[in-house]
């Protein structure tokens, strides 16, 4: 072989290894950017998991329309370990099971409301996981307040501050807070990371702290006893939130009961009569009496949540 086909050889072998090793280091680059855009753009916030996520083609496609971005939103306040293409193929299968269980456990007419109930619920869980977040957090606030006032005593400025605190608080105002460290250390600004913090859990106490350290930020002053005093003022308040919420526990109960006893009578009437809701729903006016009976439900439920919701 000449010495013009050993160089030329050689070259190649010398590309193929040099177009492996761009490869490796593109798809390298492209799975960091993909898990820091999940952190900090909606993505679940407990940091690194080792789970391996499911209909992850579902999730690409989801997330390029709006009803993905919104349901990565929802599930990105929740701090559930979920990706949207997951909580999506989820939901559409237990809005399926409702559908066929309602149908032939009760009658077909009830099918599509079983399918809208279930989708209204995937709604409510959300919602939930939200508030129970948020109420968490709230709870943590008054330590929050606490260790960002002890550490600017201390001297530290308020983004080591923030940092510290998310090492030393647990879940979810750890996560959230590591969130806004993470966000202050790529550039963004104070007022705009501490803002989304409180658009992403919104109370009236987190936005009083907000508030706070904006305000110190940009002004400076004694931050440090407008902290204090904002921690036993936080803790205050949730002594009061804890005494309302189990004064109000009977009604909340109140209110989803209702709706059960209403299928439960549904159960019994087709139990005892094989066949009645089908002849019943077989005719407009029966279709129609029975949704104003379900939205009558409705209402009633709607309106004993209201009446149960005090803002402390």
């Amino acid at each position: 072989m000449s010495d013009t086909a050993l160089l030329a050889l050689g070259a190649t072998l010398l590309c193929c290894a040099l177009a492996v090793g761009g490869l490796h280091f593109w798809a390298s680059g492209r799975a960091q950017r993909r898990a820091l855009v999940d952190r900090l753009s909606g993505g679940p916030l407990h940091g690194p998991t080792t789970r391996a996520r499911r209909f992850a083609a579902i999730d690409r496609r989801i997330r390029r329309t709006r009803l993905g971005r919104a349901i990565n939103l929802r599930i990105s306040a929740t701090g559930l370990d979920l990706t949207a293409g997951e909580f999506f193929t989820y939901a559409v299968a237990v809005v399926v099971a409702l559908w066929l269980i309602a149908a032939s456990a009760l009658a077909p007419f009830f099918g599509p409301v079983a399918a809208a109930v279930g989708v209204w619920s995937a709604l409510i869980f959300l919602n939930w996981q939200r508030q129970k977040r948020i109420e968490a957090f709230i709870n943590q606030l008054p330590d929050v307040a606490r260790l960002l006032a002890n550490a600017t005593a201390a001297g530290l400025a308020l983004r080591t501050s923030l940092a510290m605190a998310a090492e030393e608080l647990e879940a979810p105002a750890g996560e959230e807070l590591s969130l806004v460290a993470d966000q202050l250390t790529l550039g963004r600004s104070v007022d705009d990371a501490l803002g989304e913090l409180a658009e992403r859990l919104p109370s009236r106490e987190l936005v009083v702290l907000v508030t706070t350290l904006v305000l110190s930020n940009k002004a400076g002053g004694t931050v440090v006893g407008s902290l204090r005093n904002l921690t036993h003022t936080l803790e205050d308040r949730k002594e009061t939130r804890r005494e309302v919420r189990t004064m109000l526990s009977e009604v909340n109960a109140t209110a989803f009961t209702v709706p059960l006893l209403g299928l439960g009578s549904l159960l019994l009437v087709n139990s005892s009569n094989e066949g009645a809701l089908a002849r019943v729903t077989g005719s407009p006016v029966g279709q129609f009496l029975m949704l104003l009976a379900l939205g009558l439900y409705g209402v009633g439920f709607f309106v004993i949540r209201r009446l149960g919701k005090i803002e402390v």
